[in-house]
């Protein structure tokens, strides 16, 4: 799977390379900016299971990101967001839900009246002591070490181990405060290297990491959880400081809220529940599957007569559709992510039904095909006007399909404002939603969808394109 992550290798390698700056001590200043972000507000819902009206309405707050909240395939997702819409629901409440653009404007809506509930993991310290009460249980998280597992070499095993090492770390960030730390308590040098936040995020460091072009960084563990399952080929566990509690947070006026939150939290049903969300968010392989593909025996898949017969309706070609099946499923009908989309073509269950496809029927691969042309019919009439080549628009729906139009909408406008071509994909849109991982650009006024994890996507189209290019060469149309 190397291969196609090496374009996004090159172009974090490239950023890097033209921002850091390394001093004696590994101590670097560089200059950041920050943004203003959106915050847009939703209803998730009006009524409870059973179908009645609810009156009152719970107003709670979030920010955007990979575990607390973030949208996928048109769906909103995220560890905090789904306990949050369970609780709510346990209290018999319409959710009303805002999305703060840093910490301290979630914590300022509280105070203010605005949010009653902070769905997000407020640091529990004497600062935040004084301007919340928390609630919920408390979730543990440290720095941690992320490193290659390489098989026969011992690695790092503790701090010691890092002395003379070469460190990879977001610049002004508290990782880079730990490690200047650690040199003062070893007494020793750690070639500490700064990056730029508004070049690289810590997910891009930790793709570095995977991918052998920097040994080390450092990461808080739930960020390093939720990576592994991306990466299976990382060494998380050299913890690098002592633990960090957080947990949720109201308004210091509001202890029954407070109350009401820990009393769910404690029923053995949201005990579960916790587990499975658990297990789905920081356990569950997010790889996409993926493999060397023989197209000696002169078809693609048994399959491929239902390609034949939808793609004519989308006017693709069939192989394109048949490329995006493999990215998907590796031609499985019985396939499930850990989303929950279905099937040959990997369906979310909401998208099927909007094409009228019950649940069960996903794993037809007739059906799963169908639904999937119809999506992309769609998602092709949605961006001709933005990206009139019919050429260059499909990488664009290819995309869409990933990560859905929200995010690709935002990409464009990102491409606009940042001096890309707001038509081509390749190292333009593309690179736009790369940028969607960072927050210095996911809080950016003309972002209204917020964090993407468009390093996925990237390679998710890269993978299907060179999969087509070889069909081509290859298999008859």
């Amino acid at each position: 799977m190397k291969s196609y992550w090496s374009h996004i290798t090159r172009r974090l390698l490239w950023l890097i390379a033209t921002a850091v700056a390394i001093v004696p001590g590994g101590c670097k200043r560089a200059a950041t900016t920050q943004s203003s972000g959106t915050m847009p507000s939703m209803i998730v819902a009006d009524n409870d299971s059973t179908g009645e009206i609810l009156t009152d309405t719970l107003y709670a707050v979030t920010l955007y990101g990979p575990t607390s909240y973030f949208i996928y395939k048109g769906e909103p997702m995220g560890y905090d967001y789904t306990l949050l819409k369970e609780f709510a629901a346990y209290s018999h409440k319409a959710l009303k839900l805002d999305i703060a653009p840093s910490l301290t404007a979630a914590v300022d809506m509280l105070r203010d009246g605005k949010s009653q509930l902070l769905a997000y993991n407020v640091p529990i310290t004497a600062h935040y002591r004084d301007l919340v009460l928390h609630c919920g249980p408390e979730n543990y998280s440290t720095q941690v070490l992320v490193q290659p597992k390489v098989k026969g070499e011992p690695g790092v095993a503790d701090v010691t181990g890092l002395v003379g090492k070469d460190v990879y770390v977001i610049d002004d960030s508290k990782y880079l405060r730990r490690l200047n730390n650690l040199c003062e308590e070893l007494a020793a040098e750690i070639n500490i290297h700064p990056v730029s936040p508004d070049s690289a995020t810590a997910e891009d460091l930790i793709a570095l990491v995977s991918q052998g072009e920097i040994p080390f960084t450092v990461v808080d563990s739930d960020i390093a959880r939720l990576n592994e399952t991306y990466f299976h080929d990382l060494d998380i566990t050299v913890e690098l400081s002592t633990p960090q509690r957080a947990s949720w947070a109201v308004a210091p006026r509001d202890k029954t809220l407070a109350d009401q939150v820990d009393q769910w939290f404690a029923t053995e049903q949201q005990s579960d529940q916790n587990a499975d969300l658990l297990k789905r968010y920081f356990e569950m392989s997010k790889a996409e599957p993926y493999g060397t593909f023989d197209f000696s025996k002169g078809y693609i898949s048994k399959y491929d007569n239902l390609f034949k017969r939808y793609s004519d309706a989308i006017d693709w070609d069939w192989r394109l559709l048949a490329a995006q099946a493999y990215a998907e499923s590796l031609f499985n009908p019985k396939a499930r992510s850990w989303v929950g989309a279905r099937g040959l073509m990997q369906v979310m269950p909401r998208t099927g039904r909007g094409y009228g496809a019950s649940v069960g029927s996903l794993n037809d691969p007739d059906v799963s095909v169908k639904v999937a042309t119809r999506l992309i019919a769609d998602l092709n009439r949605y961006l001709m006007d933005l990206v009139p080549n019919d050429k260059e628009r499909r990488k664009f729906i290819i995309a869409a399909y990933n990560c859905g139009i929200a995010h690709v909408y935002d990409a464009i406008a990102l491409a606009k404002k940042h001096g890309l071509d707001p038509q081509k994909w390749d190292d333009n849109v593309e690179k736009a939603l790369l940028m969607k991982m960072n927050p210095q650009y996911y809080n950016d006024p003309v972002v209204k969808y917020g964090y993407a994890r468009g390093s996925e996507t990237s390679a998710y189209v890269k993978r299907i394109m060179e999969f087509y290019d070889n069909a081509v060469r290859e298999i008859d149309k």
